[in-house]
C-alpha cells in the first residue's frame, strides 16, 4: 500500500471576501477557489450559470462553411454520411447529429467501425463505403483529426468533409472542407475542454439557431450529457452547463431506447445523477462497442419499432455482465503478475500484455490498475504480430506525451494526457518497453507515485445543517474537474464498535461538537478492526445524500481515517 498524503490548503483573505460577497459558508468558498474560481463574476457564473450563457457557436473556426454546406446538402436532397468512433461519446454523437439532421429534413446514413475488426478512425479504404451509399458530404463525430488520407481520397471523389472532433490533431490537419475542433490554435472558440458530442452539439446549435428553431436546442442536451460525463471530460465551462441541464431533462425522456436502457439500468428518471451515467448508463453503451457490436447501441437510440428498446436495452444489459467478468479474468492475471515479479516496485509505469486479453477491456482494466498502484499503466492484447493497446495515467504525467516521444516505434496512437490508445508491431515491444520506462524513470519522481488526498476544506460536525448542504449543492455537478468536496474534521469519536458489512466495508458511529453522522467506509473492512468505540479519529469524507419515502439522510462517506 502506497504511503497517503493529505494535502490540505489553508485558508485566505482571498476566500474570506468571496464567502462574504456571495453570502456562502467558507468553506464552500474554499472549494471554490481550490477550482481556481477566485473572482466574484467567475463564481457566480459556475454557481448559477443557464443556459444562456451558452457560448456562441459561430465562435468556432470552420463554423459558417459547416452550416451553409449542411444547409446546401439539406435543400438539395443530398446524402450524408456520419462518421463516429465506437464509445459512448461516439456512438451517442452519431444518434444525436443524425436525430438532429432528419429533423431538418436530412437524408442520413451512419458508419461507425467495429473496435475489434476495424480499430479507431477513418480510414481511406472507408471511402468505398460512401460512394455505395451515394453519399455527397461526410461529416465526422469524435473522430477525423488524423484523416489526412480519407480527406484526400474524398476531394479527388468529389465529396466534401466536414470534421468534428475534440483530440489533439497531429503534425498535418486534413484538408477538410471545414475543422470543428476547440482544441486547433487557430479554433478562436474559448472553451477547449468540449467532448466530441459536445462539439457535435455547437453544430447543431448553430444549425437550429440559424434556422430559427433555437427553442429546439435544449431538447438535445440528454444525449450531451450522458456522452460528456462518459468521456470523463472537465465539468467546467460549458460542459458544466451541458451536464446541469441534460441530467435535469432526463426526468421528462420520450426516446424509448433510453427509457429501456434506464429502466434496465434500475434508475429512478427524476434523480439521474454523473454517477448514475458513469457507473449504469454508459457502461452499458459502451459494451456494444468494447464487445464488438456498436451498432446495437446506435440502434437502441434510433429504432422506431415498438418493444424493440427494450430487447435492445436488454442485450446490451447482457454485453455489459459479459464484459463485467472478461475484464475481472483479465485483472486477476494482471495482478498476479504484478505482485509475483515485483513489477510495481521495480517500474515507475506499468506495461503488460497477452494474447488471450480481449482488446474491449484492456482500457477499463488499465484504469484500475492505475488507481491500485497509482502509477501510469499501458496494458496489451496482442493479435496477428500486432499489440494493441490502451493507457490511463495518474495526475502530473501525460501519456500522450510519452507515446508522442516514442512514436517512431508506433504505426498509430492518439488519445489525451491521461488516456491513450496506440498500436504497434509485436516486434517492437521490447524496444518500446525499455523507452517508455526510460522517459518515465525521468518524468515521474518518487513523490508522483505517492497517492494523495486533496482535502478541500476543515469543517466540524455542527456546521453541517440544511442550509450548508443547500449552499454546497450549487457545486454540483461533480466530475473531473469539479470532483466532489473532500471534508476534514478532527478528533470525532467514535461512540460505538464500528461494524464490518460482507466482511469488506465498515460502518462508523462519529460524534463531534454534539452531532453524531454514521460514516460508511466502502471497500475498507480491516478499518473496523483498527478503531474501537471511545477512540478519536481524524476523517477526509465527502456527503453521501440517501432519500427513502421523501426522506433525506446524510451520511459520511469516508476517504480516510487516521
Amino acid at each position: 500500500m502506497n504511503e497517503t498524503i493529505w494535502i490540505h490548503p489553508e485558508p485566505t483573505d482571498e476566500t474570506r471576501l468571496l464567502a462574504k460577497d456571495l453570502g456562502i459558508p467558507e468553506e464552500i468558498a474554499q472549494i471554490l477557489v481550490n477550482r481556481h474560481i477566485c473572482d466574484v463574476e467567475s463564481a457566480r457564473g459556475f454557481l448559477f450559470g443557464t443556459l444562456q450563457d451558452l457560448v456562441d457557436p459561430f465562435l468556432m473556426s470552420g463554423m459558417d462553411a459547416a452550416v451553409s454546406r449542411i444547409r446546401t446538402a439539406i435543400e438539395n436532397g443530398e446524402k450524408i454520411m456520419i462518421f463516429g468512433d465506437y464509445d459512448v461519446d461516439g456512438i451517442l454523437s452519431v444518434v444525436t447529429l443524425t436525430k438532429a439532421l432528419e429533423s431538418m429534413g436530412g437524408q442520413v446514413e451512419y458508419f461507425i467501425p467495429e473496435r475489434l475488426k476495424e480499430g479507431y478512425g477513418i480510414k481511406k479504404g472507408y471511402i468505398d463505403r460512401v460512394r455505395e451509399k451515394a453519399c455527397a458530404l461526410v461529416i465526422s463525430v469524435d473522430c477525423g483529426i488524423k484523416a489526412v488520407d480519407f480527406t484526400r481520397e474524398a476531394r479527388a471523389r468529389g465529396i466534401d468533409v466536414i470534421i468534428t472532433d475534440h483530440h489533439q490533431p497531429g503534425e498535418q490537419l486534413p484538408q477538410a472542407l471545414s475543422i470543428l475542433n476547440p482544441k486547433l490554435d487557430s479554433s478562436r472558440y474559448p472553451d477547449k475542454n468540449l467532448a466530441g458530442i459536445g462539439v457535435a452539439f455547437k453544430l447543431i446549435q448553430a444549425l437550429l439557431e440559424g434556422a430559427g428553431k433555437a427553442e429546439l436546442v435544449p431538447h438535445y442536451l440528454k444525449m450531451v450529457s450522458i456522452g460528456t460525463i462518459a468521456d470523463v471530460v472537465s465539468l467546467r465551462g460549458e460542459n458544466r452547463l451541458f451536464v446541469k441541464y441534460g441530467l435535469e431533462a432526463l426526468a421528462n425522456v420520450s426516446n424509448p431506447g433510453l427509457i429501456s436502457l434506464m429502466e434496465v439500468c434500475g434508475l429512478d428518471r427524476s434523480r439521474v445523477s454523473v454517477g448514475d451515467v458513469g457507473f449504469r448508463i454508459g457502461p452499458r453503451i459502451n459494451a456494444a462497442g468494447r464487445m464488438g457490436m456498436t451498432d446495437l447501441a446506435v440502434r437502441l437510440f434510433l429504432t422506431r419499432v415498438p418493444g424493440e428498446g427494450t430487447t435492445l436495452a436488454g442485450t446490451l444489459n447482457r454485453l455489459n455482465t459479459d464484459r463485467q467478468k472478461v475484464e475481472e479474468k483479465i485483472l486477476q492475471q494482471a495482478v498476479s503478475r504484478i505482485e509475483e515479479g515485483t513489477l510495481h516496485h521495480r517500474h515507475k509505469i506499468l506495461i503488460l500484455g497477452c494474447e488471450q486479453w480481449h482488446r474491449g477491456v484492456i482500457g477499463i482494466v488499465a484504469s484500475k490498475l492505475k488507481d491500485l498502484y497509482h502509477r501510469p499503466v499501458l496494458m496489451f492484447a496482442y493479435k496477428n504480430g500486432k499489440a494493441f493497446g490502451s493507457g490511463r495515467s495518474i495526475r502530473g504525467f501525460s501519456l500522450i506525451e510519452c507515446l508522442k516521444n516514442n512514436q517512431d516505434r508506433l504505426e498509430n496512437f492518439g488519445g489525451h494526457i491521461q488516456a491513450v490508445g496506440c498500436e504497434l508491431s509485436c516486434a517492437d515491444m521490447d524496444g518500446f518497453k525499455q523507452d517508455v520506462n526510460a522517459y518515465a524513470d525521468t518524468h515521474i519522481c518518487d513523490e508522483d507515485l505517492k497517492r494523495k488526498i486533496l482535502i478541500d476544506a476543515e469543517i466540524v460536525f455542527d456546521r453541517i445543517d440544511s442550509e450548508f448542504l443547500e449552499k454546497m449543492a450549487l457545486l454540483s455537478p461533480f466530475g473531473m474537474g469539479n470532483p466532489r468536496p473532500l471534508f476534514l474534521s478532527r478528533g470525532a469519536e467514535v461512540i460505538a464498535p464500528p461494524r464490518k458489512l460482507k466482511q469488506k466495508h465498515c460502518k462508523f458511529l462519529l460524534r463531534q461538537a454534539g452531532r453524531v453522522f454514521e460514516a460508511l467506509g466502502w471497500g475498507q473492512g480491516e478499518w473496523a478492526d483498527r478503531v474501537g468505540k471511545g477512540d478519536r479519529i481524524d476523517l477526509v469524507y465527502s456527503f453521501q445524500i440517501s432519500r427513502f419515502q421523501g426522506q433525506e439522510k446524510v451520511n459520511l462517506n469516508l476517504e480516510d481515517i487516521r
